[in-house]
């Protein structure tokens, strides 16, 4: 639920600094979110998906707590994967394209679980544009602040509504479940952060 960039293979935070130690062993962090990705549900792992619709399920799931990376580093990560035998590639002609196809392979789940039982995650850093521009707010003064402070929560109960949207296709699935915790944490955070924004907006009325 923390704010970062897209690109999160150049972060020069604590996120990136943990793309490069993975990277030293073969994969980024963004990889493993991919396997992920691929090894979402038995649908997905056995018909695979295309670099299109692994990015389409990115930008579905991964924007509320990571980063959805961009349609090319998909690809170059893909191909990371794919050489390292951690997924398969099948081409399919469709007309006069090819449309290649990625599943996640036996040696892919092995390192994906490796990656989740032996490597503690980082400490999350907070990177709030919002409380970054707060912090200098006496530059701007008060009514510029709390417009900003209540177009972010305006903002917040629409990323709210588009979460609530993926808990609710989540169903009470036990294959589901624990896709739908942190579904259910992101959307506690946004009426959480959301509090906090309107409170501090009434600090200046």
């Amino acid at each position: 639920m923390t704010t970062a960039r897209e690109d999160d293979a150049d972060e020069p935070g604590q996120a990136g600094r943990a793309d490069r130690e993975s990277a030293r062993a073969g994969e980024s962090t963004t990889s493993y979110a991919l396997l992920g990705l691929l090894a979402f549900d038995a649908e997905t792992e056995s018909a695979g998906m295309t670099g299109y619709e692994l990015k389409q399920r990115a930008d579905k799931t991964l924007r509320f707590y990571w980063v959805s990376p961009a349609m090319s580093q998909v690809y170059s990560e893909l191909a990371k994967l794919a050489e390292l035998g951690h997924v398969d590639v099948t081409a399919k002609p469709r007309g006069w394209r090819v449309t290649r196809y990625y599943r996640i392979t036996a040696e892919g789940h092995r390192a994906l679980e490796a990656w989740l039982a032996d490597r503690p995650p980082e400490f999350p850093i907070l990177k709030h544009s919002v409380a970054l521009r707060l912090m200098m707010g006496q530059l701007a003064g008060d009514d510029a602040m709390r417009r900003m402070l209540e177009t972010y929560a305006s903002d917040l109960e629409t990323r709210r509504g588009e979460l609530a949207a993926v808990r609710e296709s989540l169903g009470d699935d036990d294959s589901h479940r624990f896709a739908a915790m942190v579904a259910d944490w992101g959307l506690a955070y946004y009426d959480a952060e959301r509090a906090i924004v309107t409170g501090l907006a009434e600090r200046l009325d």
